[in-house]
């Protein structure tokens, strides 16, 4: 077997139009489909539910689920709310500079640009909660290599310590070079 790719990742809604909506503001996402059922397909149980789809680029497709019978939504109180996020590839620096602009226009609180030495990026929650975080390159080919050269080094001593090694404290060096 072969994964092709992500078919689609979802997500919970508390309001489905209210998402398709800020998506497409906020977000230039398109809404490709929206399915609606009175019963679980997998299971057969009956619980109505609205299925709606956005095109998040590249193939790639964001899904969300409103349940309008279930609980209300929440998010697991054990992991910090910077843990579980959607993050979205967005093509340069400026294009997530602007868009960090008009968001704060539209009145959404953002954090960043944060330097992650590989991307910038920037934190925002849309109106489920969900954290979002929009996503620049920034990484050399270098980068990319010495990274890829310590990864099983760096997993191995993680599982046996779960302390940070220090493979890649270059990447938080105020003076990195590609070639040091």
């Amino acid at each position: 077997m072969n994964i092709r790719k992500i078919h689609h990742v979802a997500y919970r809604c508390m309001d489905a139009k209210q998402t398709v909506e800020w998506y497409q503001k906020h977000l230039n996402m398109g809404f490709v489909l929206a399915i609606a059922e009175d019963a679980v397909p997998s299971t057969k149980a009956p619980d109505p539910y609205m299925h709606i789809f956005l095109d998040a680029g590249g193939g790639n497709v964001l899904a969300f689920f409103e349940l309008p019978n279930a609980p209300a939504m929440g998010r697991d109180p054990n992991t910090p709310e910077w843990v579980q996020h959607i993050a979205l590839e967005v093509d340069t620096v400026a294009e997530l500079e602007t868009t960090k602009a008009r968001l704060e226009a539209e009145g959404i609180g953002v954090i960043g640009p944060t330097d992650h030495t590989l991307f910038k990026s920037i934190y925002f929650f849309d109106p489920n909660g969900h954290r979002l975080e929009l996503a620049a390159n920034t990484a050399t080919p270098e980068m990319l290599k010495k990274l890829d050269e310590v990864k099983w080094d760096m997993l191995n001593e993680w599982a046996q310590t779960r302390r940070a090694p220090r493979h890649a404290a270059w990447m938080h060096e105020k003076e990195f070079s590609a070639t040091g």
